[in-house]
């Protein structure tokens, strides 16, 4: 038994020397040609005219990929600067450098890297710029990935695409630990989703949004979105939301947004638009330009808890009842400092702390600072279910301004704690008008619909 155990052993020492043999040999020939010409095999006969230098790099590269993918081991790009385009990466793909080091610029003329229907590519510790440069109109960003079962992104610096930075559709896997910037369009695009991870990434300075979970119908994407520094988000295209998120989450249900920092985008820090059993969580959102956590239009179910919201036009708003957007949890989160300015004219007005409409409780809230009302209960006619208890509103001209209007349903306003709120704490509204006096101190049996008990206004 002790000698057959040897034997085997011997066996897999001699199997992973001829491994690392073949990675060895592909890097040393890499790292031969990074400042030549990468020519490979194929002469320059094949082409109809001379082939640049990029050209012939890009063919000595794809052919090095398609080898070490063949032989199952990966290939070393050693500290340099590769000139290339238009790879195609092929199932068992491993590409790795040394960060900060190995660098890989786009020339131009079409896309850099694309996988398409295998199981699995692996990028890792490898610097890429796209220069800003021209996309083919069939490519969707810089390095697009459509298909894979595992798409693997660690420790990257990807910057300067025209497009987006990352395009994955129908993809699983995980971005993580990588720099993503200077995109036209966002950082990562994912659509059509299969239990995506994007962790600990830093996604900045992009043109219309920074991290993007979309499909092209409503369904199960079971995505993760945690962790990650986004900034600087701008809405270059315009629009009233669908561009200048820090994070967009769009008919992707099951999707968990938590732990992330993100700062000065355009509009909104985190929107989840038709996205049902949506948790966001624990998130920093500073310097929003519209409002920082949007749960909107046709959604059931939504967790928006713990998160703190410094700066934005408004704080947190669960909408769209009309559109069957119903059913949140809205509690533990501080909203403070708002604006009355946002982006474009609303039709209610900015400077809102939290709004919501249908089946939702809000507890456990600290808003101050909401320079037009504390809280928005419903809309016109949109208002059902509302549990609002254990809240604390400071330093906003109303408190709470609640739909009396006609049609509107059921709410409950209790224990809620209203400090400074000059023009009053409860008060009734039809839309945008006002049609009451104070609720929370007087006998609100005028509106039975409401109840309305042991809050204090201080």
């Amino acid at each position: 038994m002790r000698k057959t155990s040897l034997t085997s052993s011997r066996r897999d020492l001699f199997r992973l020397a001829g491994a690392s043999a073949l990675a060895l040999i592909a890097s040393r020939s890499l790292a031969a040609t990074r400042e030549g010409d990468l020519r490979g095999a194929i002469d320059a006969v094949q082409y109809k005219t001379t082939p640049s230098a990029a050209d012939r790099r890009s063919v000595g590269l794809q052919k090095m990929i398609d080898q070490a993918a063949a032989e199952n081991v990966p290939v070393f790009l050693p500290p340099g600067t590769y000139k290339v385009s238009n790879l195609v990466l092929p199932e068992n793909t491993r590409i790795t450098g040394v960060p900060g080091a190995s660098r890989i610029i786009y020339t131009g003329d079409g896309h850099l890297f694309s996988a398409d229907n295998i199981k699995r590519v692996e990028l890792s510790n490898i610097a890429i710029d796209g220069q800003n440069r021209w996309l083919g109109d069939y490519a969707g960003a810089l390095l697009q990935f459509t298909g894979v079962d595992e798409v693997m992104i660690d420790n990257c610096e990807i910057g300067g695409s025209r497009k987006h930075a990352l395009q994955l559709e129908r993809c699983g896997g995980r971005i993580e630990r990588s720099r993503i910037s200077g995109a036209g369009q966002s950082g990562i695009y994912a659509v059509e989703s299969d239990g995506l991870s994007i962790t600990s990434n830093e996604v900045f300075d992009c043109g219309n949004g920074g991290i993007l979970v979309h499909r092209w119908k409503k369904a199960a994407d079971n995505s993760v979105v945690s962790g990650n520094r986004i900034y600087r988000i701008k809405a270059n295209d315009g629009g009233t939301g669908q561009n200048g998120n820090g994070i967009n989450i769009f008919r992707a249900d099951n999707v968990m947004v938590a732990n992330n920092h993100i700062s000065d985008c355009a509009f909104t820090a985190i929107r989840a638009n038709s996205a049902s059993d949506v948790q966001i969580t624990g998130n920093q959102c500073r310097r929003s330009g519209e409002t920082a956590i949007y749960v909107e239009f046709e959604f059931v179910g939504a967790v928006v808890s713990n998160n703190i919201v410094n700066g934005a036009a408004n704080g947190i708003s669960i909408a769209n009842f009309d559109q069957g957007g119903r059913l949140a949890s809205v509690t533990g989160n501080v909203v403070r400092n708002l604006t009355l300015k946002g982006p474009y004219e609303h039709e209610v007005g900015f400077g809102i702390g939290i709004a919501a409409e249908a089946d939702t409780l809000v507890s456990g809230n600290i808003i101050e600072g909401a320079p037009r009302w504390g809280m928005q209960l419903g809309w016109g006619p949109y208002l059902r279910n509302l549990v609002v208890t254990g809240n604390i509103i400071r330093k906003a001209p109303v408190g709470c301004a609640v739909s009396v209007a006609e049609g509107a349903g059921t709410a409950v306003i209790t224990d809620n704690v209203f400090q400074e709120t000059s023009g009053g704490a409860v008060l009734g509204f039809e839309w945008d008008k006002k049609v009451s006096d104070e609720l929370a101190a007087t006998d609100s049996s005028r509106y039975p619909q409401l109840t309305i008990e042991r809050n204090r206004i201080s």
